[in-house]
């Protein structure tokens, strides 16, 4: 009798991390920042149809780096939940937290029982109420089901710790105009050698005073009169 294949549990681990972050950062990177009226969204996409950034409710917004089609199914069930929770119950009580902690739970559990992980990294944002920005919230949820928590920004996708630390130096210090932190992130996001145009960026925002729906895309006219300062 042959003996079944064995491999160490944490051998499996590591070698399925490997392969989720090899896919992820073969894709390009996209920040996260707050600024004076909410949260704005920049990412590099050069297709005109394709979305990394898009709506989920009210005053949420989903961001995804890595594999489209994975992250876009987690975009669709999030719109789901949110609806579903939002008919049963009331708008008010869909906020980011409860999406991130479902879209954890789903990738963590892919990851522990799947044999190929999702090769994604997604993004919850969500604009609170409060005019200084204290109830604004960054979730980073990784391709295993790991919740971060961020303050202020963050840098999803790519060569992260070398992007974050970019961008750390190149963010204006809170609070910050729209303006001051796009430049910044297209700045890092072409990084030394590159410089990006408006027509190679998706960007959008959720603005507090925007109304019910806080969500918002610029167009290419408003990222270039941004980038021209």
């Amino acid at each position: 009798m042959t003996m079944p294949f064995y491999a160490p549990p944490e051998q499996m681990m590591k070698d399925k991390a490997d392969y989720a972050r090899k896919g992820i950062a073969r894709g390009r990177s996209l920040v996260a920042f707050c600024y004076r009226e909410g949260i704005a969204i920049v990412a590099e996409n050069n297709s005109s149809t394709l979305r990394k950034v898009s709506e989920i409710y009210d005053r949420i917004a989903f961001a995804g780096v890595g594999r489209y089609n994975e992250f876009d199914q987690l975009r669709i069930a999030g719109v789901r939940h949110a609806d579903l929770k939002g008919f049963a119950f009331s708008r008010e009580d869909v906020d980011a937290r409860s999406l991130a902690n479902a879209y954890a739970q789903s990738l963590g559990h892919v990851f522990t029982h799947e044999l190929k992980p999702m090769e994604v990294e997604i993004l919850v944002a969500e604009v609170g109420l409060a005019d200084d920005g204290s109830k604004d919230q960054l979730f980073h949820i990784l391709y295993d089901g790991t919740v971060a928590d961020e303050a202020d920004w963050v840098v999803l996708g790519g060569e992260t710790e070398e992007l974050s630390d970019r961008f750390e130096a190149a963010l204006p210090a809170s609070p910050r105009s729209l303006g001051d932190g796009v430049r910044a992130a297209v700045a890092v996001l072409g990084g030394p050698d590159r410089k990006l145009g408006a027509g190679s960026l998706e960007a959008a925002v959720l603005d507090r005073g925007n109304g019910r729906r806080c969500f918002r895309r610029l167009s290419v006219e408003e990222v270039t009169a941004v980038l021209q300062g």
